[in-house]
């Protein structure tokens, strides 16, 4: 069980990204996060993982408070939160196996993992997860072989390998056509239901949000505007998410300056 409580990001600038934002998320559910752009719902991905640095609040998975541990804490913390980038994050030179396999970095020693050794039950475990991705078969092929739909799914893989307690993405169908966003959706909540646990998804179409969620949250200026079934998803309802002038009118960050502050805190960790 994710519990999100009180959740507010300020920037530096004084911008506010997040609210007092308050969520709970658990079993096999797939989540939906929508809302216009810069309204917060990447911020939100990133600080339950703190790739961005929350300001205020608790983020609490599986009785862990998230926000309060330390950074040999928190990389270990990270193991139990698989991460879906919009962008893949997959080592291009490397060969499929190689990057669904760095997703067990945490359990290997230093040397292990130069020389790529892994548990027989991680690789083992690899295999069958590439075969559930659709990918069996492409283990030696080499990421920038591979097309978009195929590097989301190694993503993908890279995530569950994990074996992680939540499965966060963060816009995983913005670079994707219509056809392979709907199989990433699929396979997404598919994933939730086959290795129970719940996905959380941060998502522009609401269209493919309505079919594939369970749940659906609204975000607007930063707090929570709406949440619950795709089927109250009514017209007033999504009005009051996508509200006319919303971003413009509190002056709060666009997209592009909320990826520069999250490119900032990701450089750091490095």
């Amino acid at each position: 069980m994710l519990s999100i409580e009180n959740l507010t990001k300020v920037y530096p600038t004084g911008d506010r990204a997040l609210e007092n934002v308050s969520l709970e998320i658990g079993g096999r559910e797939t989540t939906a996060i929508i809302g216009p752009s810069g309204a917060g719902k990447s911020t939100l991905i990133r600080c339950i993982n703190r790739l961005t640095e929350p300001t205020s609040g608790r983020i609490v998975l599986d009785g862990t408070d998230v926000t309060s541990l330390n950074k040999k804490e928190l990389r270990k913390a990270r193991l139990d939160m698989g991460m879906v980038f919009q962008e893949y994050n997959l080592v291009e030179r490397l060969t499929v196996m190689e990057n669904v396999l760095s997703g067990r970095l945490g359990e290997v020693n230093t040397w292990q993992a130069f020389r790529r050794q892994f548990p027989p039950d991680a690789v083992e475990h690899a295999y069958d997860t590439l075969e559930t991705v659709g990918l069996a078969g492409f283990e030696d092929k080499r990421a920038d072989e591979l097309s978009g739909g195929q590097r989301q799914r190694v993503g993908i893989a890279r995530a569950v390998v994990q074996e992680p307690k939540i499965l966060l993405a963060d816009e995983p169908t913005s670079s994707l056509d219509p056809e392979t966003s709907r199989a990433v959706m699929e396979l997404l909540t598919d994933i939730a239901e086959a290795e129970n646990i719940p996905v959380l998804i941060n998502i522009h179409e609401v269209d493919l949000a309505v079919e594939y969620a369970d749940r659906i949250v609204g975000i607007t200026d930063g707090e929570v505007s709406f949440e619950g079934e795709p089927d109250e998803l009514v017209e007033e309802a999504e009005d009051r998410i996508y509200r006319s002038d919303s971003v413009s009118k509190t002056g709060r960050k666009g997209n592009d300056d909320e990826a520069l502050d999250n490119l900032g805190t990701e450089l750091r960790e490095i």
